[in-house]
């Protein structure tokens, strides 16, 4: 069977191209070795070339240590000489190799060189909530300014803090006007007047009370004396509405007294 197939393909080989089966097996061999020479020699060197490296790769994050709003802004990515920075709570976080994102054209860009606490808590892209303000935000929204706290934790560097404005000073006794004393003292003189005047209502209001109760009680008292009375009297002499009026009293006074 083997042998009959191998004679029928040397002469298909010879009937088609009209060579012997050795030149043509030569030939072919030759062709695929010419094939694979000239393809080398024009490919070169395939290998994609080295990737440049980035400046966040180049540069390890930079420590700002305590700086102001105002100075945070500059580090939104427009330079880009300068690290990406965004803050959360107070706390300012490198986030330059998440450029995509953070960067100029990214999805979250607004939030580069601000605190964006509010907006991260609320979920909101508006430019009102682009602070660290944290007045009125609900349980809820709190829980997830956490979350978001704890993922730029772990995921990125903290490189420094935002600076709390200095409170105002207070005017020092030489800087107040001399009327300011009296002021005080007039003031002082009449919360403690309206504090006496609130005590003497709550203590008359609490004499009124305590004689209400004492009136509710005595006027308890008389009358479970006359539900008492008319209940141990004995009505068998009343005939017709007056007996049946006495009955229904009766019933009422057992009910009222559970008796």
């Amino acid at each position: 069977m083997a042998v009959q197939l191998l004679e029928t393909l040397e002469q298909s080989i010879t009937a088609f191209t009209g060579l012997s089966p050795a030149t043509f097996i030569t030939l072919l061999a030759l062709s695929v070795a010419g094939y694979y020479a000239v393809s080398g020699f024009f490919a070169g060197d395939n290998h994609p070339p080295p990737r440049s490296r980035s400046y966040e790769e180049d540069m390890p994050p930079v420590q700002l240590g305590e700086v102001s709003e105002e100075e945070l802004k500059g580090y939104n990515g427009n330079d880009p000489k300068k690290p990406l920075l965004m803050a959360i709570k107070g706390q300012i976080f490198d986030v330059s190799q998440s450029r995509m994102f953070y960067g100029p054209g990214g999805p979250y860009a607004l939030f580069a060189g601000k605190d964006a606490s509010r907006a991260l808590a609320k979920m909101s892209f508006e430019e009102k909530d682009l602070n660290g303000d944290l007045t009125g935000l609900g349980v809820f929204e709190l829980e997830a300014l956490q979350d978001w706290e704890y993922k730029f934790m772990n995921k990125y560097v903290k490189v420094g803090t935002i600076k709390k404005p200095e409170p105002a000073p207070e005017p020092t006794t030489n800087d107040q006007p001399a009327e300011s004393s009296s002021v005080a003292s007039n003031l002082t003189n009449a919360f403690s007047e309206m504090n006496r005047r609130l005590q003497d209502i709550y203590d008359l209001g609490a004499q009124r009370i305590e004689e209400n109760r004492e009136v509710t009680e005595i006027m308890r008292d008389r009358q479970w004396a006359q539900d008492f009375e008319f209940y141990s009297k004995p009505h068998d002499h009343l005939t017709g509405k007056a007996l049946k009026m006495a009955i229904q009293q009766k019933e009422r006074i057992e009910k009222k007294y559970n008796l």
